[in-house]
């Protein structure tokens, strides 16, 4: 198992429509990869360059109270159950354990740890 680095950066968004100008057209991002999460919900990955990716995740209405903001950083892996296993044997809270989810086109196995200080850190493979 290997860390290749950070994968994205996410960030909750009040107007999805609004960050995705900000993001992609204010910083000059790039759309790499976008996905529905429900009715008039969609999650995009945005690359501001050299993988430096940023993903805006919607918060809807009715979710006012809902934390906006960063909200975690995901680091790739080759083998997303034996980093979270790793980081578990040494005390890491487990937020999510290892998931195969499906994301538009792409296959991934996540899992969410939370670090010493509630930090949430996210593992991401494609697979």
């Amino acid at each position: 198992m290997s860390i290749n680095g950070f994968h994205h950066i996410g960030v909750s968004v009040t107007d999805e429509a609004k960050s995705l100008a900000f993001y992609r057209d204010g910083l000059g991002g790039k759309v790499v990869h976008s996905f529905s999460i429900g009715p008039d919900k969609t999650i995009y990955l945005v690359d501001l360059g050299n993988n430096a990716v940023v993903e805006l995740i919607p918060v809807g209405e009715g979710e006012a109270d809902a934390k906006v903001g960063w909200v975690h950083i995901a680091v790739a892996t080759d083998d997303t159950r034996a980093a979270f296993d790793a980081a578990v044997a040494v005390g890491a809270g487990v937020q999510m354990p290892p998931t195969e989810i499906p994301l538009g086109s792409l296959t991934a196995v996540i899992a969410y740890i939370l670090g010493p200080d509630k930090e949430i850190i996210e593992y991401f493979q494609v697979v």
